[in-house]
């Protein structure tokens, strides 16, 4: 009925525009990502869909989502439905969540101590270690970059969240930094790994611990300048495979203009290098969403102040940085930006880091090596067959 209100012609066929506005008619709401894939999976044919390829378009959309509009069925008495989200809350709960983070930077940019800002505990490996261990003395810098893990769990309100924590030390510390980078990246890797081996596995766990990367923290000095070689490097190669985030590190070092012109300064060298930062706009599906990324968007990188010292204000308790100038309030908008990064970490986006690997970063991964074992299989078939004509 509506692909034939909208062929107006009663030609048979609608173009794509005429095609993508009757569906959304249909849904009553804007989706045109959603509705974009459907129409180029469909049969369409120069640009124009038959009332056959519409069915079908409409068909594979259904299936991607829930917002059917004026094709939705509505039920004459109470049924229960909507204690699904009720079902849901408490299994997870029980459950509990998984958040695996990454910081990168050059040593003495306080790393660890704005993780243990950022979940007010001593959360960095740090803050962990033991005196008398094997673990090196803090300013030994290690000869080649390390991949090191810490993992708590914390509990707030009866949600409980087992985060780890992966340091780097050495990175960005030698006089040569070349590839300074890759035993990042493969560890990176290895988690995704073990993650499709465990979804491989003939005896699958019911729950396969997620020790997948959701977000890599990169930690910028403070020079006022630009990003370096390195810097760019780093994010170049890996931003195709994690969540990035770039944070100016201990920046009540630099003025407000400073900040300001330092912060513009890595934001054109993102975009001149065609680096992807978190939030990545072309993930998004959600106007709401969207309106909030934009705001994130126009704060990277964040210029932020960890502390876990804690100072009393006019009979408050804040978390600050002592200076001879005053008092730097970490939790302070006009002071620095640690509250934008901490409320998109952890109240707004965690969740959405943790999807957005799983959809985007793990399963580009999980295609590329399944398609390599793939061709790998086929080329050893080839050489079978080879072998046989050959014999014959």
């Amino acid at each position: 009925s509506v692909f034939v209100s909208a062929d107006a012609g009663r030609s048979g066929r609608l173009g794509a525009r005429a095609a993508l506005a009757a569906a959304s008619q249909l849904l009553q709401g804007d989706l045109p990502d959603l509705l974009g894939r459907a129409a180029e999976r469909s049969a369409a044919r120069n640009g124009e869909l038959s009332v056959d390829d519409f069915v079908l378009m409409m068909a594979d959309a259904l299936t991607e989502t829930t917002h059917w509009g004026s094709l939705k069925t509505d039920v004459s008495g109470y049924v229960g439905i909507d204690t699904l989200q009720e079902q849901i809350r408490k299994k997870v709960l029980r459950r509990g969540f998984e958040f695996n983070i990454v910081v990168v930077g050059r040593s003495g940019l306080g790393k660890s101590t704005l993780i243990n800002t950022l979940f007010k505990a001593d959360i960095s490996r740090r803050s962990c270690t033991k005196k008398g261990s094997d673990e090196p003395h803090p300013y030994v810098i290690p000869k080649t970059t390390e991949v090191k893990s810490v993992s708590h769990v914390i509990e707030e309100k009866g949600t409980r969240l087992r985060l780890t924590v992966t340091d780097t030390p050495g990175f960005g510390d030698q006089i040569n930094n070349e590839n300074c980078w890759l035993p990042i990246l493969e560890y990176i890797n290895e988690q995704y790994e073990k993650y499709l081996s465990e979804e491989q596995s003939v005896t699958r766990k019911k729950h396969i611990p997620d020790t997948r990367v959701h977000c890599c923290l990169y930690f910028v000095p403070p020079s006022g300048h630009s990003l370096t070689p390195l810097d760019v490097e780093f994010m170049k190669r890996l931003d195709k495979c994690v969540n990035i985030v770039p944070v100016i590190a201990k920046a009540d070092t630099l003025t407000l203009e400073e900040r300001s012109n330092f912060k513009q300064r890595i934001r054109e060298d993102l975009q001149k290098h065609g680096i992807s930062v978190y939030p990545v706009q072309e993930f998004e599906d959600d106007p709401e969403e969207t309106v909030l990324n934009n705001k994130i968007r126009a704060s990277i990188p964040f210029a932020v102040v960890g502390s876990d010292k804690q100072h009393t204000v006019n009979g408050r308790t804040v978390y600050g940085r002592q200076t001879q100038w005053g008092l730097v309030e970490v939790e302070n908008r006009h002071h620095c930006e640690f509250p934008d990064l901490r409320d998109m970490l952890i109240r707004t986006h965690m969740q959405d880091l943790v999807e957005v690997t799983k959809a985007v970063h793990y399963e580009n991964f999980r295609h590329e090596r399944l398609q390599a074992r793939h061709g790998h299989m086929n080329g050893h078939s080839m050489n079978i067959v080879n072998l046989n004509e050959s014999s014959l």
